[in-house]
């Protein structure tokens, strides 16, 4: 099947794309109001993009009741310039559910959560403790899209906090420690990433030794 994306309706090619671009990370993102008061959401369209700035990106759609009202993470975002992205595993994921409900604009999820918060080191809004993975962030770029309250938002890491015994003295991560949730379709489809194989990385010996009917 070929699909004309013009000729697709938003909700037609969302349900597309959700559906094949999988797992995606989950960014539990915190934020803080200008007043001070704690928000935190839980965003599947989110990735890194660069090391050198170190980048990651969420996408924040308006409210679900109002698409012309922005998200708390948004508004704190353009007010503050700051936010911290938590990574999900097992472990945080009924939190994260939690979080996932639409509140009224102002409202503490974290409180409803049950979460313990812990201090960042460089930003105000804090880190959820029992995350595995906290990136402290600085917004770096906004990107207006479509529609009155959508935006990406890149953030510059400033700080990483990861539990200690996920991480070795030679920065390796531990993925099996680290046991991150993937989010996959719609509804409340998610994937655990335990299960892993290895590929060798191919360099230009490989492809020469290859007998010449194998060669692209």
């Amino acid at each position: 099947m070929d699909f004309d994306f013009a000729a697709l309706s938003a909700e037609d090619r969302y349900k597309l794309l959700i559906g094949l671009v999988v797992p995606r990370p989950i960014a539990l993102v915190t934020t803080v109001s200008s007043a001070g008061r704690v928000n935190a959401a839980p965003f599947s369209f989110f990735n890194v993009l660069s090391d050198e700035p170190p980048l990651v990106i969420i996408s924040v759609d308006a409210r679900e009741e109002d698409e012309t009202v922005p998200k708390d993470t948004a508004v704190n975002i353009g007010d503050t310039g700051e936010f911290v992205v938590n990574l999900v595993d097992e472990t945080l994921l009924p939190a994260m559910n939690v979080c996932a409900v639409a509140l009224p604009a102002g409202e503490d999820e974290t409180a409803y959560a049950g979460l313990e918060m812990a201090r960042s080191a460089k930003v105000k809004p804090p880190r959820i403790a029992v995350a595995p993975a906290a990136l402290e962030c600085r917004a770096w770029r906004t990107i207006a899209l479509p529609g009155p309250a959508r935006k990406l938002i890149l953030g510059e890491v400033v700080q990483l906090h990861v539990r200690d015994d996920i991480v070795d003295d030679r920065l390796r991560i531990d993925q099996d420690r680290l046991a991150l949730i993937g989010r996959l379709g719609g509804g409340g489809s998610y994937v655990r990433l335990n299960e892993r194989f290895e590929l060798k990385r191919l360099d230009v010996a490989d492809l020469e030794a290859r007998p010449a009917g194998r060669r692209a």
